[in-house]
């Protein structure tokens, strides 16, 4: 899930521990009546809608990233964006519940703080009143294996696409090495399956893209795209490979339309070379293949021929036949 929420128990009182680790952020000493805290879940170890998931080590390393970073909206990195603040974060096992794989389930919460003041009063009845509910998390994770054959698709490519199944197993990306955290957003909508809408974005405000796909669909766009160095060797890979299998493709093609060609004219077809391969230069390689499967039944027709010898009886007397042939 690399989408949270805001959990339902908001209005927990701002203890005197929470008080000291709040205040090391203010300017001034701020009371607990002159504060608003609420409890958040940034995400958790379960395959998500882009079957994506962290590993639990990966929470771990968030726990402590994650201390200190802003909340703003929809990814907007403006200061004006800037609505509260996280000042303890905690990994914590949820008892009875297991993740899709069947592995116990971990999430990672915090509690963050906002100012109480006229400028905070409608997010906090948004807050309290369910509207501002969903988060989203802004990081940078290093590794990105594949559930099935353990590939890291940050190094080099495999078959396997996420969401499928191969021999039973689900195709997912599990996330680790989180390197840095950026932000948490309240978003409108969380991240969709598939919908391009993805948790990373770069130090430069760049976003990061975590498949080839979602870069195209955004590059298809009319609004101006930012790619992350990492983003942007994922498309140079993922061209290069078109160009692999492209030029392969050419090479097959060029092969079948030659057995084409030579077979029409083994099989006397009455076909000029010429002809053959004006009518066969557009056609596709399922096309071609017809051709050659049509030619190749007119040459075995054709080679079911009357021998020129035909066998000797085999009689006490000298055959009558085939005397010109005989020594």
């Amino acid at each position: 899930m690399k989408e949270g929420t805001v959990l339902k128990s908001l209005s927990t009182p701002v203890t005197d521990e929470e008080l000291e680790l709040i205040n090391k952020y203010t300017r001034r000493p701020f009371s607990a009546e002159e504060v608003y805290a609420f409890s958040l879940v940034l995400c958790d170890n379960d395959v998500d809608r882009d079957y994506e998931r962290f590993t639990v080590e990966a929470l771990f390393e968030m726990e402590k990233l994650f201390v200190g970073k802003t909340g703003i909206f929809d990814h907007n990195p403006t200061a004006s964006n800037q609505t509260a603040r996280i000042f303890t974060c905690r990994v914590e096992a949820v008892e009875g519940r297991k993740t899709c794989t069947g592995d116990e389930y971990f999430r990672l919460t915090a509690r963050a703080y906002m100012p109480l003041c006229e400028e905070t009063k409608g997010i906090i009845t948004q807050i309290e009143s369910g509207i501002k509910k969903e988060i989203s998390v802004g990081l940078s994770a290093q590794r990105k294996v594949c559930s099935v054959c353990s590939v890291d698709r940050g190094e080099s490519r495999c078959e396997h696409r996420k969401g499928e199944y191969y021999g039973g197993k689900l195709c997912y990306h599990e996330l680790s090495g989180v390197s840095d955290a950026y932000e948490w957003s309240f978003v409108a909508v969380p991240a969709q399956r598939d919908a391009g809408v993805i948790k990373g974005f770069s130090n430069r405000g760049g976003k990061e893209f975590l498949h080839v796909k979602d870069i195209i669909k955004s590059l298809a766009g009319d609004k101006e795209v930012t790619l992350s160095k990492s983003s942007a060797k994922a498309l140079g890979e993922y061209i290069e490979e078109l160009e692999i299998k492209a030029k392969s493709g050419e090479e097959y093609r060029g092969e079948l339309v030659e057995e084409v060609i030579r077979t029409a004219l083994t099989t006397q077809s009455g076909l000029s070379r010429k002809t053959m391969e004006k009518a066969i230069g557009n056609l596709g390689i399922g096309e071609l293949r017809e051709f050659l499967a049509a030619f190749k039944s007119k040459g075995n027709k054709k080679a079911a021929a009357t021998p020129q010898l035909l066998p000797v009886a085999k009689t006490n007397s000298p055959s009558k036949g085939n005397k010109e042939f005989r020594i």
